[in-house]
């Protein structure tokens, strides 16, 4: 070999050797902007995670957002202010019931079971209106949401037709339906959507149905559950006509006993 091509050898050498030095640096230098590129993808992924998990911790619970509602949207067949009055019956009965109660109440369920049917019955007749005022204060006591997601569902009821409500209510009372207090069952929309099947005007019905899983009167839930606590009744049920309260035998107690219930009744119609 000669001297010329020996050299040219070794600068061919040396030129191949030169490129591939470049090539691994290029590579170099690009897994690393990959890798910074990544780092910074994953700060940012946690930085927004971390963001939204903050976000989500110090967002309103459905409850809280529904106390800060300034625009209560209230049930048809309401009245009153924020539409808590709410008066079902004949506009010329002469003397109106109120009943107080809420709706994960044991006692009222017991009350409900044997005289529900009758105030139905009483109320379509003319004998008397009912006046019915909603009660939360056993979510409270035992932590719970079931108090207050019963009664925007009965709103929803009301928003049907004043009828559509009274069964309704019938149907959470009642021995089938009802759970024992502990049990925050009408926390949960589905199973007061199942409960409504059982009333012809609710069943299927996709306006009720939507009302009830959006919530759209959980604040006027509220509103009414704000109107008991402001009432001075101190348990339920209770009732009252002409805002004297009806008693049974003992003269202190609700009249649970559906012939106790009758004669309270005829008194206070009388009186």
């Amino acid at each position: 070999m000669s001297a010329r091509n020996h050299q040219a050898n070794k600068a061919a050498a040396r030129e191949r050797l030169r490129a591939e030095r470049e090539r691994q640096a290029k590579k170099d230098r690009t897994r690393r902007q990959v890798i910074v590129a990544l780092s910074i993808v994953g700060v940012l992924a946690v930085a927004g995670g971390i963001s939204y998990a903050v976000m989500q911790a110090n967002k309103p619970s459905q409850w809280e957002a529904a106390k800060n509602e300034t625009q209560v949207t209230a049930p048809a067949n309401t009245e009153g202010k924020d539409g808590t009055s709410v008066v079902v019956g004949k506009k010329d009965a002469k003397k109106t019931l109120e009943l107080y109660e809420d709706a994960r109440c044991p006692i009222c369920a017991t009350f409900e079971q044997a005289n529900g049917e009758t105030i139905e019955k009483d109320v379509a007749a003319g004998k008397y209106r009912l006046k019915y005022v909603g009660a939360t204060f056993l979510d409270n006591s035992d932590n719970g949401e079931g108090s207050k997601n019963a009664l925007s569902a009965l709103g929803a009821a009301l928003d049907v037709s004043p009828e559509a409500f009274l069964e309704y209510k019938g149907a959470l009372y009642s021995q089938k339906n009802h759970p024992a207090e502990q049990d925050d069952k009408f926390a949960e929309d589905d199973y007061l959507i199942k409960v409504a099947d059982e009333v012809d005007a609710l069943k299927g019905n996709k306006e009720f149905q939507r009302n009830v899983q959006d919530g759209t009167f959980d604040a006027w839930a509220l509103k009414m559950s704000a109107v008991f606590d402001k009432s001075g009744v101190q348990g339920t049920p209770t009732l009252k006509m002409d805002g004297k309260k009806l008693t049974g035998s003992d003269g202190e107690n609700t009249p649970m006993a559906p012939e106790e219930f009758k004669a309270a009744i005829d008194k206070a119609l009388k009186a």
